[in-house]
Parts: C-alpha cells; structure tokens; sequence
C-alpha cells in the first residue's frame, strides 16, 4: 500500500496551517466534512477538519481510511495538561490513548473498560511516535518546551475543573486530556491503520482553564502543525 497519510484536527485552527502549505491540492466534500487532498513536504496528503467531539472523530477516522485510502492517520491539535512537570505549550504524542469518560461500572465493568471489546487502551504505532520525538528534538522550539510520550485521555467534555482533572488523574492517569484522540485511536484500531496524536498544551485543565486555552489555542495550534509537517517525512 502506497503511503498517504490522513492528518485530522477537530478546529479550522488545528489545520489552517496544514491547508496553507499542501501544494497540488483538491478539494472534496463528503459526509459534511471538507477533504484537502495533495502534498506536503512532498508526501501524499488529506487534511480534514473533523469537528468538535468523539463521535465527529471517529466517522472522520473511518471517511479517511476506507474513501480516501490513507496509510496512516495523524491527529494534531491541543490538549489540556495532565503530567507532572508538562507545561503550557509543551507536547504530548501519544503512546496509547483511551476513553476517560467511558463509565459502565454499573454494569461490573472497570472505569474507562469499554463493554465487549477486547481493548479499550489503543495503541499508537512506534515509528509514528519516534518520528515525533525525533522531529522535534532537532526542532528550535525544543530548547524551550518539551515532548512528553504518554496516554492520551479522550471525552466530551473541556476540562476546566481542578476537581475534574484530579478524578480524571485518578481513574487514569493520562499525560493530556482532550475531546476527540482516542475515537480516532479506536477507529484506526479496527481498520488496522497506523496512527499518532499529537497535541501541545493550550492549558493546564485545571481552575484556569477557559482562560488559559483562549490565551494559547491559536500558538499551541500552530506549534502542533509545525511538528506534523516536520514529522510527516519519515513514517
């Protein structure tokens, strides 16, 4: 299978930078969404804006892989901080990402444990998150921030809420949270396709939250697509 790599943000911030610099490209409208298809740095490519959410994600996931037959998927865009030591505008890839919040406890199942299915943790292919941290440990932006290789913790919710982010920190302890990474993990899992995410920190999920976000969103954004366009040359 020739390489074509799908590249997924949920916000017109989370792409516009990706969309501006695809060279040869054409655009299609299917299922709502607006496919960009061309080259970047000389690799095949489909940018996409899914939307906000889970669900969004995931039927944008399964447009790409099964229509626009790409390779692999990478999701880029921003997240709230949850590691010890990870600040605001700092990076997280993921090495695995999970629903945080998935609850059928009532039912006997363990928090985040999704009923029925043989995994719930989905696995990040390894040469994808080495080809993020390699690319951005060459990057000027390293000298003053940091990548973090971690669980990614995924729901429909923006977390802005200390309490929230401790229950959160609990049940699973995720490096970020954000709203759309593990439907898109989920997707890639069932059609065997490989993929990353990668988000920097627009905030820390905690008190300060809206606040912090409305102040980072566009350079934590931006700084997400430098590093997939640095990247997308060596999956």
């Amino acid at each position: 299978m020739a390489k074509r790599i799908g590249i997924i943000g949920a916000m017109s911030v989370e792409v516009e930078q990706l969309k501006a610099e695809m060279q040869d490209k054409k655009e299609e409208i299917q299922g709502g969404l607006r496919f960009i298809q061309g080259k970047l740095n000389g690799i095949d490519a489909v940018v996409v804006q899914s939307g906000v959410g889970k669900v969004n994600a995931a039927l944008c996931a399964q447009r790409l892989i099964l229509q626009f037959g790409v390779s692999h998927i990478i999701n880029t865009g921003i997240a709230g901080a949850m590691a010890s030591g990870l600040g605001v505008l700092d990076f997280v890839v993921s090495t695995e990402a999970l629903y945080h919040d998935m609850d059928a406890t009532g039912f006997g199942y363990k928090i985040t444990q999704i009923p029925q299915m043989d995994v719930s943790v989905f696995p990040a292919d390894k040469t994808m998150v080495k080809a993020a941290q390699d690319s951005f440990n060459r990057m000027e932006m390293a000298k003053n921030h940091k990548i973090v290789a971690g669980l990614i913790a995924s729901g429909d919710q923006f977390i802005s809420d200390k309490a929230k982010k401790e229950k959160i920190r609990s049940d699973c302890n995720p490096a970020c949270v954000e709203m759309e990474g593990a439907a898109i993990a989920h997707a890639c899992y069932l059609n065997k396709t490989p993929f990353v995410i990668i988000r920097c920190m627009s905030d820390m999920a905690d008190d300060n939250g809206e606040s912090t976000y409305d102040f980072n969103e566009k350079t934590a954004a931006t700084l997400s697509a430098t590093l997939v366009l640095e990247m997308i040359g060596e999956i």
